[in-house]
């Protein structure tokens, strides 16, 4: 687990060092332990791991972070090359399945100098090219300079868990691990990208698709490469090497699938227990992070496992008595966390710049305390239960996706009970799921005229019209899709990419590697292929077959919960405490130059709710959110 950068220009320019060295800083707490610097034109290549960097003329530059956790020794030092030469890598990520394929190898005369996934990877690819991508179980996000074909081969693993941004300018190719390192490098323009600004504003809706909220800075998608010649390096678009199989449909009884689902996830998390330094694992009470640490338990008896949990103040949306039953249960060496209004304006700032973007709620805060505490125990890798939710049909808002489902096919037999089920579940109506399952059954045009009537409309009067219209932005929800193509749409392309982002940003903060056990290709290719009842039962029990797969290994009390209370803050209530705060960023300087959004209606709305004391609006934090990022990054909006 690293950071990584580079750059390809269109003839040998010159590179200053202490742009490299600014950029290398910016990477350093993705990793610590040490830095690398790869120099390349067409005579020679220069390796350099002081933080002296001379100005050189030189094609490429890739630079490396590194934090060490296979093979700890000097021999997994990067950018790595080969004996001969003609291959360099930097890579972001981990192969968990690097000692297979480095059987594989070996028996086709492969010779390692070191026990690293590093050198599997870079071997893998001059042996089988663009294939090796779909031989690997892991992240990954690596750039490849092949010397013998003269190209830069870029890559990010199947579902973005580590990412990879990248942007096109006068100095040619420039990509890295994060936004700010890549601001540097490249001298990319800080515009804002108006249709990711309104996503964001209006639904929270950050990280789906290649494009972010700078205007010039792109991510390579998942399960996406970029090849670029340095000698013709021009801009290209990024290839898929894998998607989803939604076609595929296997006939196994509920019982049969279950115990299939169970063998696949305990071989995924054997998997990623791999590592030659201590793991620890998130533990929020929910199913998901439950299901891991006692599967960890289950493979191995004897390990010490430490916990990390995010503690509510408020009862309402505390999950410590799940916490306590699950910590019991496994023998977990459990540390808690709590997180407060006060020290989540003092952080903000810093927080902001580490995201690189606006995130969506101040649950990204508590996340990181999380990471934080894990950092001073000592623990270097944790496992978490990220993408679970949008797998295994977690989600309430699924539900909604199979009543939709069911009314657009006319089973309304099967509709009634399930709606006649899920109504009986906490916090669940059957009027506010009929209302919710709207979105999947009325047409897309249809849409905006019903929003209009529950005021939900796309573009409410506390935007500017005007500014996104002379934009060209298209105030668009979607909408008519099934439970799966739903839950494909949520894994994709709207919750689980931002989700990742969160993670991966807040645990490379304290330098730990955040594993997710769950996305694997094995694993959601198998939940793809089976019929929606084995994820949304008929009685609207969410997770079913992953309920059952779990029988006897996670205590019966965690399996059998009906509620959801997911990683949540009191919000609401925290910028009820800091009102003062939140009025200030609203009427400040930086808010006035955004002219997309109505601050006369904003402050006055958000005054009233001060005034009665009520919760504020979801947009009131996103607000606050986009100020502070606009003047963290002197963002600017007046494209």
């Amino acid at each position: 687990m690293c950071g990584i950068a580079g750059l390809v220009q269109p003839s040998s320019g010159r590179i200053e060092g202490a742009m490299v060295r600014r950029a290398l800083n910016n990477l350093e707490h993705r990793g610590p332990d040490d830095a690398g610097v790869l120099y390349y034109n067409r005579r020679e290549v220069k390796l350099y791991r002081t933080q002296d960097f001379p100005d050189v003329s030189s094609e490429v530059v890739l630079l490396h972070r590194r934090l060490s956790i296979l093979d700890l020794s000097e021999a997994g030092w990067q950018p790595m090359g080969t004996k001969e030469g003609t291959y360099y890598i930097v890579f972001n990520g981990e192969i968990y399945n690097f000692r297979e394929l480095r059987l594989e190898l070996e028996a086709l005369s492969y010779q390692f100098r070191s026990n690293s996934d590093t050198e599997v990877l870079l071997f893998a690819y001059i042996e089988w090219g663009v294939q090796a991508l779909n031989r690997l179980v892991g992240m990954f996000a690596f750039a490849i300079l092949d010397i013998q074909n003269r190209k830069i081969f870029l890559a990010r693993d199947f579902f973005g868990i580590k990412p990879l941004y990248y942007t096109w300018s006068s100095r040619g190719l420039a990509f890295a691990s994060e936004i700010p390192p890549l601001l540097e490098l490249s001298g990319a323009r800080r515009q804002v990208n108006p249709q990711r600004f309104y996503d964001y504003i209006r639904f929270g809706m950050t990280d789906h698709g290649a494009e972010t909220l700078f205007k010039d800075i792109r991510q390579l998608p998942a399960a996406h490469y970029l090849e670029v010649f340095l000698d013709a390096p021009e801009e290209t678009e990024p290839t898929r090497y894998w998607q989803i199989d939604l076609n595929n449909q296997v006939d196994l009884s509920f019982d049969a699938a279950a115990e299939k689902l169970r063998d696949i996830f305990l071989n995924n998390v054997s998997l990623h227990l791999r590592s030659d330094v201590s793991v620890g694992a998130a533990l929020s009470g929910g199913i998901d992070s439950s299901s891991i640490v006692m599967a960890m338990r289950h493979l191995n008896p004897r390990l010490e496992i430490n916990a990390f949990s995010y503690v509510a103040d408020d009862l309402a949306i505390s999950e410590e008595q799940w916490i306590d039953i699950v910590g019991s249960a496994g023998n977990l060496r459990v540390h808690k966390v709590k997180s407060n209004s006060k020290d989540l304006v003092e952080d903000l700032d810093r927080l902001i710049g580490l995201q690189g973007e606006p995130f969506g709620s101040t649950s990204i805060y508590a996340q990181r305390q999380v990471f934080q505490k894990a950092h001073e125990a000592g623990i270097k890798v944790m496992l978490d239960g990220q993408g679970a939710d949008e797998i295994l049909g977690g989600y309430t808002v699924y539900i909604a996706a199979r009543l939709g489902s069911l009314l657009r096919c006319g089973k309304w037999v099967e509709a009634f009970h399930l709606l006649q089920g899920a109504s009986k579940l906490p916090s669940m109506s059957a009027q506010s799921l009929l209302l919710r399952s709207m979105d999947f059954v009325v047409p897309s045009p249809l849409q905006e005229p019903l929003r209009r009537l529950i005021k939900k409309d796309l573009m409410p009067s506390w935007l500017n019209t005007q500014w996104f219209e002379e934009r060209g932005v298209i105030p668009n929800r979607g909408g008519n899709l099934g439970l799966r193509d739903y839950l494909h749409h949520t894994l994709v392309k709207t919750s689980l990419p931002h989700l990742l982002r969160y993670e991966d940003r807040n645990s490379m903060a304290f330098s730990i590697e955040s594993r997710v056990p769950f996305l694997s290709p094995e694993l959601v290719n198998f939940m793809f292929s089976l019929p929606d009842e084995y994820l949304v039962a008929k009685d609207g029990t969410t997770k079913a077959l992953f309920r059952q797969a779990m029988r006897g290994l996670v205590p019966n009390a965690i399996l059998d919960r009906k509620d959801k209370i997911g990683f949540v803050t009191p919000e609401k209530n925290w910028l009820l405490e800091q009102h003062k705060w939140v009025s200030g960023v609203l009427a400040s300087e930086t808010a006035h130059q955004i002219t997309a959004i109505n601050h006369k209606e904003i402050s006055h709305g958000w005054e009233g709710k001060v005034r009665e004391s009520q919760g504020a609006d979801l947009h009131i934090w996103r607000c606050v959110n986009m100020i502070a990022w606009a003047k963290k990054f002197s963002v600017e909006f007046e494209t």
